[in-house]
């Protein structure tokens, strides 16, 4: 049976809590010295209010009636002093089992929420990926994105 891919529902929301907290714990493995635990993130951020908030969008894939990751992100215009208007979407988060990676289903659900944002009008994605992150590096320039700003940092304590 084909991968599924569909708008979330409240009814998937203990699922989707489960897969973001597998989400910020992965982070929070990679760098503890940065990140908040899973726990605490939980606790500040809810996946509930994409699912109702009217800018944001929240896709899943399912297979079997099993959801196997999610994708999360929002449209906007894109006010700077700088730059000129620009309506712009993002992906926010995104994740899926580990052992559905690389079958395809990432790119299914990035598929979507890319077609979506640009039937709205959207002209640029922009997403963040932590340097960590080496196989978000690569799925992200695999979909054809390019660094356009380079953020760095430097800690001051020794």
């Amino acid at each position: 049976m084909p991968v599924t891919i569909r708008s979330a529902t409240n009814q998937d929301l203990e699922c989707l809590n489960e897969l973001m907290y597998q989400l910020h714990d992965h982070h929070h493995q990679a760098q503890p010295e940065l990140f908040k635990t899973a726990q605490d993130v939980e606790q500040e951020k809810s996946i509930a209010r994409y699912i109702e908030h009217p800018e944001c969008l929240v896709f899943v894939a399912e297979k079997d009636q099993k959801i196997l990751g999610f994708i999360t992100g929002h449209f906007c215009e894109l006010i700077s002093s700088i730059c000129k208007p620009l309506p712009m979407g993002s992906i926010d988060e995104f994740f899926i089992l580990p052992e559905h990676r690389n079958t395809g289903v990432s790119v299914a659900l990035f598929e979507r929420i890319e077609s979506t944002l640009f039937a709205y009008g959207v002209v640029q994605l922009f997403v963040e990926v932590w340097d960590f992150n080496q196989a978000g590096k690569a799925f992200y320039n695999k979909m054809e994105f390019e660094s356009h700003i380079h953020y760095l940092r430097k800690s001051l304590i020794k």
